[in-house]
């Protein structure tokens, strides 16, 4: 909902400042600071908005539109915590089950290159860390999203890689990815490619979680 609201208020208050900056609550003020000079007055916003007829169906179906955005994608964690822990009760398996904040490489590893570095699960036997995990759903991405995701996960990937071999560590790497997404275009293949680019990567649905993951391969 709030993504819609910051449509809105795109719409009505400031056409130039794009929605995905707008996503980030920390940055109210500074984009005040910045773009304020060219909001719209309030008495031309307020009498734009009420110009609009009431009900308003075609804003309640904006802000209806994405309402349940984002369930999916928390099914998809709870189901996949569920999996591991089922398949492994004497690993701990960490990390945000539906919302919650990400887990930050930067709060895991000492030095590590981008320690904004979002992941979603962890695995450890006592202090060792098995396997650092991304889960995502993928409903409809295709096109520029798709190359935007599947990039996105090569890049974590050789990050993660590369410091974990610096270091000397053993740490593997897990996407967890589902969804009708991921039949899109070249999806697929490309999360094929970063699974055949390391023996330390594994790309699995949820089905493939109970088959594919084993503690073999994660100690290995």
């Amino acid at each position: 909902m709030r993504i819609q609201l910051a449509r809105v208020f795109r719409k009505y208050v400031s056409p130039g400042t794009p929605v995905e900056m707008l996503k980030k609550k920390t940055q109210a003020q500074w984009i005040c600071a910045e773009f304020g000079n060219k909001f719209r007055p309030i008495v031309e916003v307020q009498k734009a908005f009420l110009s609009r007829p009431m009900p308003d169906e075609a804003l309640c179906a904006l802000l209806w539109e994405y309402k349940s955005r984002g369930q999916k994608g928390y099914d998809l964690t709870e189901r996949m915590f569920e999996l591991l822990r089922s398949k492994f009760p004497d690993l701990e398996i960490s990390g945000p089950e539906r919302a919650g904040r990400d887990i930050l490489l930067g709060e895991v590893f000492e030095d590590y290159p981008k320690p904004d570095r979002p992941a979603d699960f962890m695995i450890k036997e006592g202090d060792d860390l098995l396997a650092i995990g991304f889960a995502r759903y993928d409903g409809d991405r295709g096109g520029a999203q798709e190359d935007d995701r599947t990039g996105g996960n090569r890049n974590a990937a050789n990050e993660l890689l590369n410091y974990a071999k610096g270091k000397d560590l053993r740490t593997k790497i897990i996407f967890v990815n589902d969804g009708p997404g991921l039949l899109l275009g070249s999806m697929w293949d490309d999360y094929s490619y970063i699974e055949d680019s390391s023996d330390d990567i594994l790309v699995v649905t949820l089905r493939m979680i109970t088959e594919r993951v084993s503690l073999e391969w994660l100690k290995s």
